[in-house]
């Protein structure tokens, strides 16, 4: 066999391989990406679902870690935040009713597990630990940790700036 030829072969094999891996990255995305969705049979109309709770935000710490003016980068899309946020829920805490309505978000489940009551959904949709929850237009909803362990989450989302006298709790 030729060097040539053998590098070919590794070449070759280098491809399969990363092809290989990135067939199963979007196995497990695909299959974390379900997980703590509302059941299929359990999907209502926007407003049909949970519904609203008057509580108030109780024993969450919510902290921005990081923010970009999204009017300021390539996008350029006035009047929006790219917002990074932590949230600290510890037992019984509660994230109150809000809407998604103006504001995408991608939620990831660090740690423990956390109960969300949507207003799209007849049934509460438990979310564990490397779930990840997309809330969108449609989306009203509030969480409870009805467990006995603090839970730890990660907020991404579009925020609009001209709301700014909430920005926490939303």
């Amino acid at each position: 066999m030729s060097s040539s030829s053998i590098i070919r072969n590794g070449s070759t094999w280098r491809r399969v391989a990363l092809a290989g891996a990135i067939a199963s990255a979007f196995s497990i995305a695909a299959t974390v990406a379900n997980a703590g969705d509302c059941p299929a049979d359990k999907r209502v109309a926007d407003g049909q679902g949970q519904k609203p709770s008057t509580a108030a935000a109780k024993g969450v710490t919510d902290v921005v870690r990081a923010s970009t003016d999204l009017s300021k980068e390539p996008a350029a899309i006035d009047g929006r935040q790219f917002r990074l946020r932590q949230l600290d829920i510890q037992p019984g805490g509660i994230v109150p009713w809000h809407s998604h309505d103006n504001r995408p978000a991608l939620i990831y489940v660090v740690s423990g597990e956390i109960v969300e009551y949507a207003s799209n959904c007849a049934a509460p949709i438990v979310h564990k630990a490397g779930d990840v929850a997309p809330e969108k237009k449609g989306t009203s909803h509030w969480w409870q940790n009805n467990g006995s362990t603090p839970v730890v989450l990660i907020s991404v989302d579009l925020f609009p700036v001209d709301n700014m006298k909430d920005q926490h709790m939303m």
